[in-house]
């Protein structure tokens, strides 16, 4: 028998749908077609020379699917919010009571 089974301690991740997996190693040749494969009822890894590019395989191809992210309503800012001036920059802002913007200066004169 050219084939192997591969057991692991932790265990095989099931496949997407939910077939439990095994490792199997070809012993021909890669050449011959032989190396490292997980499979399990439904699909399979490629050969691979080594075991841990095929177990990155199939965890590739099983890894649950990502979901599309949520799009956030723009933030448009509230009707209802009155910005306050701080006690010590008050006298810094050019709308201080010393200083009129010159569109008020006119229309008080």
């Amino acid at each position: 028998m050219t084939q192997r089974h591969i057991s692991h301690p932790e265990g095989l991740p099931a496949c997407a749908a939910g077939h439990s997996a095994r490792h199997i190693l070809d012993l021909r040749g890669l050449t011959a077609g032989g190396g490292h494969l997980v499979e399990c009822r439904c699909r399979a890894t490629s050969k691979h020379a080594e075991p841990e590019a095929a177990l990155a395989e199939w965890r590739r191809i099983n890894r649950p699917a990502r979901s599309a992210r949520k799009v956030l309503p723009s933030i448009a800012a509230p009707h209802n919010v009155v910005q306050m001036r701080l006690p010590g920059l008050a006298a810094q802002t050019p709308f201080s009571k010393t200083k009129q913007p010159r569109a008020a200066a006119k229309e008080a004169s």
